[in-house]
């Protein structure tokens, strides 16, 4: 009975072998094996590595997590001004002030090659700006700075640490202050002049800057490179890097470039890398590796941001909160004989989108890996048996026809 089962069985079979003194192996038949054994490894392979790779899928919705802060990260080398005459203001345009905000920002002076010339970056101190009237009217001139148009919002601004052990009381030369009662540093006479709304024109004759010389004759032969973060609220707004040192004066944001002319700094400059959030794959920077170019003096450089917030959740369950952004940028030669109305610099003015999107990570299931490596193994074993059918019975076919031509 066991026998008649299995030969029953036998019947059900639908791979009849043929037997071995029937087979016939071939060159042609070996050759199509040998090729499609590769083809079927290579796509096996390729089916392996699409297997392991996460599909993204995506999602667009209403942005509704303003709670979150706006990371920036940055790095931009300007090889033609010295560290010393770049600050940073920051522009809010909600109108609050920002001296809390989280930052890491650091300066490195480069030399004329663009080099590195110290080991180790100078820290940056952002404040808020201090602001004071149009002076105390004792007969001193109020000679500004440039001036930007930012209206009346907020704004900080970075300066150099130079704090140093005070001796004794420093003369601020006329502009003592509440704020500024001694001024040891060269960098107080400065601040005090500032709150003032004076202009410090002849700082050689200052005591506390007298190293003052040397370092304006290196204010245009050294570089600088700009580095690290800041994190402020997720609103649209600005920043900009400009020569000389930023207050407000009458709440008109204002650039103090003394004892130079804003028309002799160029703004020259190579974004290193820029971006909004955290790196994820297949995030794209689209000004990283730029570089602006100031054909004439006093150029303005500015660039238009459109920020797509982000959302990217992982296989595991963990959620990365970024932002993608496109943008546009122009450049325009502000000075009086120009008639453009500006100051030279790098402006980046960015804007939010209500929209965000969510991508997320989604893994093959294994029967479709299954059923792809099904197809691939089948589908290569059937179009290479046809293909040595061919061969095979074009050869027999050609063999006929010269035993033909030789009867």
């Amino acid at each position: 009975m066991q026998s008649a089962l299995w030969e029953r069985l036998r019947d059900f079979d639908a791979y009849p072998k043929p037997l071995e003194d029937f087979r016939i192996k071939t060159l042609g038949g070996g050759t199509v094996t040998i090729i499609s054994t590769i083809c079927m490894c290579f796509l096996f392979m390729s089916e392996l590595m699409d297997f392991c790779t996460p599909r993204i899928q995506e999602e667009l919705f209403v942005d509704s997590s303003r709670s979150h802060k706006l990371r920036i990260n940055i790095d931009i080398v300007f090889p033609k001004v010295s560290c010393s005459y770049l600050s940073m203001d920051i522009m809010d345009s909600s109108g609050e002030q920002q001296t809390s905000f989280d930052h890491n920002i650091f300066k490195k002076s480069l030399d004329s090659k663009g080099n590195p010339k110290e080991e180790t970056a100078t820290a940056v101190i952002l404040n808020e700006h201090k602001k004071e009237g149009k002076g105390d009217g004792d007969g001193h001139g109020h000679d500004h700075g440039e001036k930007e148009g930012e209206g009346q919002q907020s704004s900080t601004s970075t300066t150099e640490s130079t704090a140093i052990e005070k001796k004794g009381c420093g003369s601020c030369y006329g502009a003592e202050s509440k704020h500024y009662k001694c001024c040891n540093t060269c960098e107080e006479v400065r601040e005090a002049y500032r709150l003032k709304g004076w202009a410090l024109k002849n700082p050689q004759e200052i005591v506390q800057c007298a190293s003052m010389a040397k370092e304006l004759k290196n204010v245009f032969d050294e570089g600088c490179q700009l580095y690290g973060y800041l994190e402020v609220n997720k609103v649209s707004g600005s920043f900009h890097i400009a020569p000389g040192k930023s207050f407000s004066l009458n709440h008109v944001h204002v650039h103090d470039v003394q004892p130079f002319s804003s028309s002799q700094f160029n703004m020259t400059h190579r974004i290193q890398s820029l971006t909004f959030g955290e790196n994820i794959p297949g995030k794209t920077n689209p000004v990283d590796g730029i570089e602006g170019t100031a054909t004439e003096e006093s150029t303005m450089f500015q660039y238009y941001l459109k920020i797509v917030p982000m959302t990217y959740e992982k296989l595991d369950g963990t959620s990365i909160f970024t932002n993608q952004f496109s943008t546009t940028r122009h450049q325009k030669v502000v000075s009086s004989f120009s008639g453009e109305a500006g100051m030279p610099g790098v402006f980046f003015s960015y804007e939010i989108s209500p929209i965000m999107v969510k991508m997320t990570e989604k893994s093959r299931s294994f029967g479709h890996f299954a059923t792809g490596v099904c197809a691939i193994i089948g589908g290569v074993f059937t179009v290479a048996g046809l293909i040595d059918s061919t061969i095979y019975k074009s050869s027999k076919v050609l063999k006929k026809l010269e035993i033909g031509k030789a009867g």
